[in-house]
């Protein structure tokens, strides 16, 4: 039973009197995205952004070990010849990406051996080899 005045209905809800936060407090890095395809493109909340479509330009090098700054179950829509600007936060956790693309395979934090994961470098190198779509960022 709930704390106001009228029992909640069964598969009722009962709100928060302040809005639930989330990714708070996380490092954000900011790039420019372009949809050089023919066709939409859409990237899930937890997909790893380095390994994403190859028609998607950007800072690649950037995205490392990162993904979208947007809540879990959404995502991004990239029309063909948009260029959007996204914000990416790190992976929380034990920063191990698998799958995706299998650019990476591996972990992808920053201290680490780095016998321990593929090198960022070599990843890039391995995406750009693909044909993934890679435009370094101007540092700011």
């Amino acid at each position: 039973m709930s704390n106001t005045k009228q029992p909640t209905p069964l598969g009722g809800v009962i709100f928060a009197d302040t809005p639930i936060e989330f990714n708070t407090g996380k490092p954000e890095t900011k790039i420019k995205v372009r949809n050089t395809g023919d066709r939409p493109i859409q990237i899930g909340s937890h997909f790893h952004f380095f390994e994403v479509n190859h028609a998607l330009e950007f800072d690649r090098e950037a995205a490392y070990g990162k993904r979208l700054n947007i809540s879990s179950t959404t995502a991004i829509r990239f029309e063909p010849g948009d260029e959007t600007e996204v914000s990416l936060i790190p992976y929380g956790g034990k920063q191990t990406v698998y799958g995706f693309n299998n650019l990476v395979d591996g972990w992808t934090g920053t201290n680490v051996n780095s016998s321990e994961r593929p090198a960022k470098v070599i990843a890039l190198n391995n995406a750009v080899a693909r044909g993934f779509s890679h435009k370094a960022q101007e540092k700011k």
